[in-house]
């Protein structure tokens, strides 16, 4: 009888080694609640072009961490911890794609997302998402970290997000992440940030109005957030102005920002 094949990790997965090393002092606690998503499906039967759930999420959520800096802050340090607060509100999101013929998960930063419009945040993510990250050049770096020995690899990966004047442009200030392409209800991630979002399917569900029960689509919507930059009850006011973004989301106006 043969024992299981050993063979060294695949490179193309060692940034997810490293980030998942540099995530281990977080101190996540994690919520979640359900969306009705009445408001975003209307907009996407309507709209001339289709628009992503994550589209619409990091749209909403943008706006209201823009309200709340310390949920978009980051934090560094056990015997001396610093904490930054950058002036915009940058959206981290991740990326099912394939790197030189292997299935990973990339991501990638918007900028500024709280001052794009819903269009612009489409055009940004279908980018990403249509991309070849074998040839983009925002995947350049990545592709140089996955060819160092690992004891360099890691050490370069914390040598570029470690310090917290640049982490906001390599990590984001908030993080969205999505499953729901397939049939997952709900699922809670880390995302590197303070806040992460992490996002079930849409589906039909029954909901209750004004006494009656009535089908909607709804979604599962998951908070994680560093209980060493914030507590629970300013995670929870998020969450909510969140949920009440999305389910309130009315048709945007002709700059194509919701009002």
């Amino acid at each position: 009888m043969t024992g299981p094949s050993v063979a060294p990790l695949p490179r193309e997965r060692r940034h997810t080694l490293y980030f998942l090393d540099e995530v281990r002092a977080f101190a996540p606690v994690f919520l979640d609640t359900e969306v009705e998503m009445t408001g975003p499906a209307a907009h996407r039967e309507s709209a001339d072009r289709r628009y992503s759930t994550v589209t619409y999420a990091v749209h909403t959520a943008a706006r209201v961490l823009a309200r709340h800096p310390d949920a978009n802050a980051a934090l560094r340090g056990r015997t001396r911890p610093r904490i930054a607060r950058p002036p915009g509100v940058h959206a981290k999101i991740t990326l099912d794609k394939t790197l030189n013929g292997r299935r990973v998960v990339l991501s990638a930063v918007l900028r500024d997302a709280d001052k794009a419009g819903l269009e612009e945040l489409q055009r940004q993510v279908e980018r990403y998402r249509d991309g070849d990250p074998d040839v983009m050049e925002e995947f350049a770096g990545l592709r140089t970290l996955h060819r160092l020995p690992v004891p360099l690899g890691r050490a370069a990966f914390r040598r570029v997000v470690r310090p917290l004047r640049g982490r906001a442009d390599r990590f984001g200030t908030f993080a969205v992440t999505s499953l729901g392409h397939r049939p997952v209800d709900g699922f809670h991630s880390v995302g590197g940030t303070t806040v992460t979002l992490g996002l079930g399917r849409v589906v039909d569900r029954p909901v209750a109005r004004s006494g009656r029960v009535v089908v909607a689509p709804t979604m599962r919507l998951s908070l994680a957030f560093d209980h060493r930059v914030i507590d629970g009850a300013e995670a929870a006011d998020v969450l909510a102005e969140i949920k009440e973004g999305l389910e309130s989301f009315k048709e945007p106006p002709g700059d194509g920002d919701p009002r």
